[in-house]
């Protein structure tokens, strides 16, 4: 389920449907990486591909995992 209903009877998003959604998209801002919420760490991670070979990032909210992303990205 993706939506609940709020006191006035309107849908709301739940935390899930959120996650989903800002995991998306930061994908968008950042082609070919691939983002996701740990429901187990409650943390959100990011796989960078790199020419070096692709780098694994963990951040506690996804705008420190985007500034990890750019800052990796501007050193190569």
């Amino acid at each position: 389920m993706t939506a609940r209903r709020d006191a006035a009877g309107r849908d709301e998003p739940t935390p899930a449907a959120l996650r989903a959604a800002t995991a998306r998209g930061l994908q968008e801002q950042f082609p070919g990486v691939r983002v996701w919420y740990g429901e187990a760490t409650g943390s959100w991670w990011a796989m960078v591909p790199l020419r070096s070979g692709p780098r694994l990032l963990e951040a506690p909210t996804p705008q420190e995992l985007r500034e990890e992303i750019m800052s990796l990205r501007s050193r190569g």
